[in-house]
């Protein structure tokens, strides 16, 4: 079913903005893993809403809890059911919105593929979905660590916002570089500049995009399917499934198709007994498998949908109306899409891992 990704290392993730509780089931993790409430709960502060001036003031705690899969602390390889409850909703903000459709927004597709939709913050359609994949993903991070590579390590940053680059290097990016600022750009310069900008657009009533940039370090060359469950391809599905996204690229992405074959190959060369390669345009995947290099990629997130100004619409009745936003929205989604980059990859590099010890072993 659409709310369920993955194969071997297997989320389903439930629940509305608006209702009583958001959450996820996570079935095929390895027993044995340790993992605690507190440590899933790092992961999900850094998502909750109202933690910066530059983000929606919802104001939810966002604690989680831990009901089934676990007991004294380990994994027992059983489902694993998280729950967040939601308490600090207020769906009379969005009463307007129950009959007109937000321009850009999953209203009227919702409506248009189910009949009805829950109008309340957005239903599903709600970026509060992504709690089940941080904490997910959470978990995914530690199976990867504690069974198939001590250095797995991902990092994403905040690398433009509107037509403002930042410039980060990606082999030194540390979490706590990204952490530093509230709008996690590795590039304190460009950092200020952001933030600015999104203060500004949130002043006006407006709202800003960009692109968040992720490295994966630590992976061993061999994971991926070389047809359709390529490394890259599954990396992509799982981005694009995120609210906002529209656009990814690996590696050199867009901006290979610039150079020729000559420019662009990644010659090989040894490292002591360790294959590796001198550029990385391929962003570590090669035919659709991981070569062991840094796998490095980019979304891109468009403008938040709902903004606080009169836009033209029309209603559930077809007549052509005016809609002013309300409630509580990010001006920028892209300071807390930064975590929830992060843990997709990691569910995508877990499954993965799974799925090739169990076909192929140790090779």
């Amino acid at each position: 079913m659409p709310n369920t990704f993955g194969h071997s290392f297997r989320i389903t993730t439930f629940g509305e903005s608006h209702g009583g509780g958001v959450g996820v089931v996570v079935d095929g993790c390895p027993p044995g893993i340790e993992i605690s409430e507190e440590e899933i709960q790092l992961e999900l502060d850094r998502r909750r809403p109202g933690q910066s001036e530059i983000v929606t003031p919802r104001n939810e705690e966002d604690r989680c809890e831990i009901l089934s899969g676990t007991f004294e602390g380990k994994t027992l390889g059983t489902p694993i059911s998280v729950l967040v409850r939601n308490k600090d909703a207020r769906p009379e903000a969005y009463s307007e919105m129950a009959h007109k459709y937000r321009p850009s927004h999953a209203d009227f597709t919702y409506e248009s593929k189910y009949g009805l939709r829950n109008w309340q913050g957005g239903g599903r359609a709600s970026a509060r979905e992504t709690i089940g994949r941080v904490a997910a993903g959470a978990i995914a991070n530690k199976v990867m660590r504690e069974r198939f590579s001590e250095k797995f390590d991902i990092v994403a940053h905040v690398s433009v916002v509107q037509d403002i680059i930042g410039d980060a290097d990606l082999t030194a990016l540390s979490r706590s570089d990204v952490e530093s600022n509230i709008v996690r750009c590795g590039d304190p310069a460009a950092a200020e500049i952001m933030i600015e900008r999104i203060k500004e657009a949130r002043s006006n009533g407006n709202s800003l995009g960009g692109i968040v940039e992720c490295v994966i370090r630590g992976l061993p060359p061999g994971l991926g399917d070389p047809v359709f469950d390529k490394l890259e391809a599954d990396l992509a599905k799982a981005m694009m499934s995120l609210p906002a996204t529209k656009g990814f690229e690996i590696g050199s992405g867009f901006s290979g198709v610039c150079m020729t074959g000559k420019e662009h190959n990644d010659a090989f060369y040894m490292d002591g007994d360790r294959v590796r390669t001198k550029t990385n345009r391929s962003g570590g995947v090669q035919g659709g498998i991981s070569n062991g290099e840094h796998v490095v990629f980019r979304v891109a997130f468009k403008p938040t949908a709902t903004i606080m100004t009169e836009q033209e619409t029309v209603n559930s009745s077809g007549e052509e109306t005016i809609l002013e936003g309300r409630g509580r929205h990010d001006p920028c989604v892209l300071p807390r899409a930064v975590p929830i980059v992060e843990a997709m990859a990691a569910l995508v590099m877990c499954d993965h891992a799974i799925r090739q010890r169990g076909q192929c072993g140790d090779v």
